[in-house]
Order: C-alpha cells, then sequence, then structure tokens
C-alpha cells in the first residue's frame, strides 16, 4: 500500500503564489511517477502536473504550462506543486496521485493511489 497526505492549501488571491506538499509513504518502491490531479467545482477530476520517478519527466496540462511546476526531492518521498500567477479558475480540490505502472499518464484511472484532497480557493 501507498499513502499520500497533501497539505498546503488556502485561500489566496489571484496572482498569487502557493506550494502544494505531497508526502509519500508506504511501498514507495513500486511508484513510477507521481502526479497532482484537481476537481473544480461541478466538473470531473482532471490531470495537472505529473512526474517521472526515474528520470524527472514532467508533464503538465496546457492551461497550467508556465504557471505551475511539479518537483519531488531526492528520496522521491515528497512531491510538491508549485503554483504561481494563480487565477480564479484555479480554484479546485487538488489531489496527489501515484502510479504504479511504467511510464507516465494524464488519466484519471491510470493513478493508482490518492491521497485526500486539499482545497484551494484563488479569489478575484
Amino acid at each position: 500500500q501507498v499513502q499520500l497526505v497533501e497539505s498546503g492549501g488556502g485561500l489566496v488571491q489571484a496572482g498569487d503564489s502557493l506550494r502544494l506538499s505531497c508526502a509519500v509513504s508506504g511501498r514507495t518502491w513500486f511508484i513510477y511517477s507521481l502526479g497532482w490531479f484537481r476537481q473544480r467545482p461541478g466538473k470531473e477530476r482532471e490531470f495537472v502536473a505529473a512526474i517521472k520517478k526515474s528520470d524527472g519527466t514532467q508533464e503538465y496540462v496546457d492551461s497550467v504550462k508556465g504557471r505551475f511546476t511539479i518537483s519531488t526531492n531526492g528520496a522521491r518521498d515528497t512531491v510538491w506543486l508549485q503554483m504561481d500567477t494563480v487565477k480564479p479558475d484555479d480554484t479546485a480540490v487538488y489531489y496527489c496521485s501515484a502510479r504504479t505502472r511504467s511510464g507516465i499518464s494524464t488519466l484519471v484511472n491510470e493513478y493508482d493511489y490518492w491521497g485526500q484532497g486539499t482545497q484551494v480557493t484563488v479569489s478575484s
């Protein structure tokens, strides 16, 4: 089993920065990549960013490219999402996720473990 615990959400103003953290524990050697997803009010959960543990390859949804950065530490037991120049449309519950199959994916159903989520609210 893998446990994921997010933190760092909150209320910010448009244009501000925020950093989300996700603590990864358990059988982490099974993890190939880590991702961040979000669920905006009234919408389905969607991909935000992902990073491959082996070589740090990253992928982002177009709407956050240039504003958000995903990263991990050397031990790969923490993954962050640096959110810069946030917009009201970024308001959502943000979820950390782990994939135990090889490669990197943008699809919700290809991730095997999920955190409980952290709320990010961006005011205009």
